[in-house]
């Protein structure tokens, strides 16, 4: 049998109904963090990251994504790392890919999850400390992460 403190940390994170409850995780991480400490404060700048995705998501349980850099992907300019962050899922960072100049191109295809209608974010970190992103709105008309 559960203690009462048991039984009551049990239902704050199920909830009444049995759902899981999206504030329960223990560190909901602030998406204005997470992108200050890839940048490392510095400014991220539009162009050179093409993010594709679909405008509209039927299904948020498997939504195709896929994100190229261009770079000459040379030792002295290359990608080093993209970071995926989707701004109203449980855990934000969906993933996050590096590189090398032996990688030949910067561009990765993947499916993730989206909990529900919102901006998708793909930034990308230079070799010569320069940082890049893009930013696509997603309407999703099934929630996949369980929220």
């Amino acid at each position: 049998m559960l203690s009462t403190s048991a039984s009551l940390a049990l239902a704050s994170f199920f909830g009444i109904n049995g759902a899981i409850n999206s504030r329960a995780f223990a560190a909901v991480e602030d998406i204005e963090t997470l992108i200050n400490d890839f940048t490392q404060g510095n400014t991220l700048q539009t162009g050179r990251v093409v993010l594709d995705i679909p405008d509209v998501a039927e299904n948020g349980f498997s939504v195709p994504m896929s994100v190229t850099v261009e770079s000459p992907m040379s030792h002295d300019d290359y990608v080093t790392s993209v970071l995926v962050l989707a701004e109203e899922n449980p855990n934000l960072r969906i993933s996050t890919f590096h590189f090398t100049p032996a990688s030949g191109r910067a561009s990765v295809s993947t499916r993730m999850r989206l909990a529900r209608t919102q901006d998708v974010l793909a930034l990308a970190r230079m070799s010569d400390g320069s940082y890049h992103k893009a930013v696509k709105a997603v309407k999703v008309t099934i929630g996949g992460c369980g929220v």
